[in-house]
């Protein structure tokens, strides 16, 4: 199946360099790395500034059950909690992640699970696997999986029982089951990728997962066992995806020429 230029509009540009997008209340929220903000986004394209940090580089997103707004600090492998007016150190995770921290997903019970690059990426130094760090919600942490290749964008199926993780410098998406402790067992290869390299991506209602690809500037949808099913091609790199608006069909792809 080739790559097909879908029906798309561009709802907001201008940013340095937007990641971590999660779909709540009707907005779409993402971290702008380089610009130290969250923001929101309505399907009008009205952007506001949720919260600005202190040159953290704000990465993955999630919530607690009490509603706080949960923020990656990437530079400082922390993961910050803001209430709506303050924020707050929920947990340092510097003496448990190789490298700077990225995405995260939350869980229903206020678990978050959050990955790192492992090494250096922007400087060239040697490839070195990485570790997947759970956060409860008290601020306490543990290292949950390890030797993973660049874990990235991540998700969680409904029913709480499964994590997939994508593997940006294995070309793989990874599943584990998520134990009623929040560890994770049963390693295993969801979907094998050929031509792309998986960063952000999201879940559907059918239990597919769509995968943002910036080598080939495209998302594809792709199914357990490494069927893909769509692939939506796109003028700059695809960092990250998400699902969202009415009934949860519309997916918004974060883009840009470079990850600088």
């Amino acid at each position: 199946m080739g790559i097909f230029m879908a029906d798309t509009k561009i709802l907001v540009d201008g940013l340095c360099f937007a990641e971590g997008p999660r779909w709540r209340d009707g907005k779409l929220y993402f971290s702008d790395m380089h610009a130290d903000s969250v923001y929101t986004l309505d399907s009008s394209g009205k952007l506001n500034t949720i919260v600005k940090l202190d040159n953290d580089q704000p990465s993955g997103l999630g919530w607690l059950p009490d509603g706080r707004l949960l923020i990656v600090s990437m530079t400082e492998r922390k993961v910050l909690a803001y209430d709506g007016s303050v924020l707050t150190e929920l947990a340092d995770l510097s003496s448990l992640a190789s490298y700077h921290c990225n995405d995260m997903v939350s869980d229903a019970v206020g678990r978050s699970y959050v990955g790192n690059f492992g090494f250096n990426l922007h400087e060239g130094s040697t490839f070195k696997k990485a570790e997947m760090i759970m956060v409860k919600s008290d601020g306490r942490c543990r290292v949950v999986a390890e030797e993973l290749a660049f874990p990235n964008g991540t998700v969680i199926t409904p029913d709480g029982s499964t994590m997939v993780v994508a593997e940006t410098m294995a070309a793989r998406l990874t599943a584990f089951d998520i134990e009623p402790d929040g560890g994770l067992t049963r390693r295993r290869v969801w979907a094998k990728l050929d031509d792309a390299i998986p960063d952000g991506i999201c879940l559907d209602s059918a239990g597919g997962i769509w995968v943002a690809s910036p080598s080939s500037n495209e998302v594809l949808r792709v199914e357990e066992g490494g069927k893909v099913t769509d692939r939506i091609g796109v003028d700059n790199s695809a960092f990250a995806c998400m699902l969202g608006g009415e009934n949860g069909t519309t997916l918004h792809i974060l883009t840009s020429r470079t990850s600088d």
